[in-house]
Formats: structure tokens, sequence, C-alpha cells
């Protein structure tokens, strides 16, 4: 199947949206890259972090991403066929030190793409205390 580079643009769209709003810590931006039913899978530093959307929104709310001003967040790989898509996210300086991998799935909704889900993997640096 024929990968639509209007559609690799609009995915490469909503997963930049996510990268945006964590670096802004805007909760809205960051609300309209999700759908309303997503999920996060993971951990942090061998703890557990499977949480809602909504959970996901409430802790970088309260404890933002970008601190300190050093979070940047880098696409590395959008894959596409038909309605389905994965993006491979890599993250630093999120809460400071912090590094992960994010692989996103996203589905296509009457046109719209969106996050559905976001499974991480915590590849450096330290939590902060909170």
């Amino acid at each position: 199947m024929a990968v639509s580079s209007a559609d690799q643009t609009a995915i490469a769209r909503v997963v930049q949206a996510y990268i945006d709003g964590l670096r802004s810590n805007d909760a809205g931006q960051l609300r309209r890259a999700f759908h309303p039913d997503a999920r996060s899978f993971g951990s942090i530093a061998g703890q557990r972090v499977d949480q809602t959307i909504e959970e996901f929104f409430a802790l970088t709310s309260s404890h933002p991403a970008n601190v300190d001003g050093t979070y940047e967040g880098r696409i590395v790989s959008v894959e596409q066929v038909g309605d389905a898509a994965a993006a491979a996210v890599e993250e630093t300086g999120f809460w400071g030190t912090m590094s992960f991998t994010d692989f996103f799935t996203l589905s296509c909704f009457d046109g719209e793409w969106m996050i559905v889900n976001k499974t991480f993997a915590h590849t450096g640096g330290e939590p902060p205390a909170h």
C-alpha cells in the first residue's frame, strides 16, 4: 500500500503537537494530539507508570516537563499503513535530566490522525523528587 505524503505530514504534525505541548506546558495542545481514550504505559527508574491520558495530562500540568528550558523532543521515525501509524520520538531534558524513547500508535478518525497509545522507555537521568 502506498504511503500518502499528506498522511505522513499530518501524522508528524500530531506528534510534533505532543512535543510542542510539553515544551510550552500547554495542556490544550497536548489534549488535541491524543484520542480521549488514549493510555500511556512505561516505567521510570523501575517504577511502572501506566495511566489514562487524563492522568498523564494532570501529571504534566502539575510537574511540567520543561522545568529548566532544556526539554527537546525529536521525531525519529514515522510508519503508516492505511489508517494506522506508528511514530518514535527521542526526548531529552524531561524534568531537567531525564531522557525517554517514546513509541506512539496513531489511528485516523474521519480524516483526523490522533495518538491512541504512548509507550515509553526511560533511557537516562534521574527522576526529580516530587
